[in-house]
């Protein structure tokens, strides 16, 4: 790679980009290999890993279970992306897309696929009424999840990889990615001034999707850019993360399909409510 690189005039694969995810990263869609997913006991069925995305899913399995929604037990398996197991054809199948998390929600009549980790909480919340905050803030709560989805990219993919996974570093990306991150932790700051959650005094499933990247990111979680991105500085997000970080629920949830970290707190699949006591990665070594 060189400063006066000229693209040609049509791109073609040559060779790896370099970089952690180089290995998984490829230009086409579709399967790579023949693999069944299982199937457990319970109405849901979770085809996960503890990113970001993969924790917005199973933090609401959790609350919902803890709000007393019975009908929310599901079965978390865990994806190893490094491993390439979301290009398998089961995974492909359930999200052509090969991201995780995946959903089969077999609580009807026939299985139905949900992929796009912001669709599945909208799938959850509606089907069991549940944080989705008052019906007249439902416009702002909507809002606030789309710009989740749409902002993160620009964290993740952007400054992320260019700051902790990119082969060297490279000072217009990273400057161009952090700057675009600090704007989006200084637009949540300011909304968070004068409300306790996203939308006022409801946590809801927006709460959950922005918590899971710039709640973990305020706390020092993501890709070790704490005191690069001063994230104490912003007061009001901190308020915030720390609050949603305390629920039972939501560190229940981030435990589940996690494979780094503390061994107590990786649970790499769950299967029932009691896993979280058993079959936690110091239990199972001990």
């Amino acid at each position: 790679m060189s400063e006066d690189y000229t693209p040609p005039r049509v791109w073609t694969w040559e060779q790896e980009s370099g970089g952690q995810f180089a290995s998984i990263n490829r230009p086409i869609a579709g399967p790579t290999h023949d693999k069944e997913l299982p199937v457990g006991k319970h109405p849901f069925q979770l085809y996960s890993l503890a990113t970001p995305n993969g924790q917005k899913v199973t933090i609401l399995f959790e609350e919902l279970l803890a709000a007393g929604y019975t009908g929310a037990e599901y079965d978390a398996w865990l994806i190893r992306i490094g491993d390439g197991d979301q290009f398998g054809s089961g995974f492909v199948g359930i999200n052509p897309n090969s991201k995780i998390p995946a959903l089969l929600d077999r609580s009807g009549t026939a299985p139905v696929r949900v992929f796009e980790s912001g669709a599945i909480l909208l799938h959850l919340a509606e089907k069991f009424g549940a944080f989705l905050g008052k019906a007249e803030d439902r416009p702002e709560m909507l809002s606030w999840l789309f710009w989740q989805m749409g902002s993160a990219p620009y964290v993740g993919g952007g400054f992320g990889h260019f700051y902790a996974y990119a082969p060297y570093k490279m000072q217009y990306p990273i400057d161009r990615f952090t700057m675009e991150t600090k704007r989006q932790l200084d637009v949540l700051d300011r909304n968070l001034a004068e409300r306790r959650y996203m939308t006022g005094d409801d946590y809801t499933i927006a709460d959950i999707a922005i918590w899971c990247w710039y709640g973990n990111m305020a706390l020092g979680r993501s890709y070790e850019a704490g005191e690069f991105l001063d994230v104490e500085s912003y007061k009001n997000l901190q308020r915030w993360a720390k609050e949603i970080d305390a629920r039972p629920a939501v560190i229940r949830g981030r435990m589940v399909n996690r494979v780094v970290g503390e061994p107590s707190e990786q649970l790499h699949e769950r299967h029932d409510a009691s896993d979280f006591d058993t079959n936690t990665q110091d239990k199972l070594a001990g």
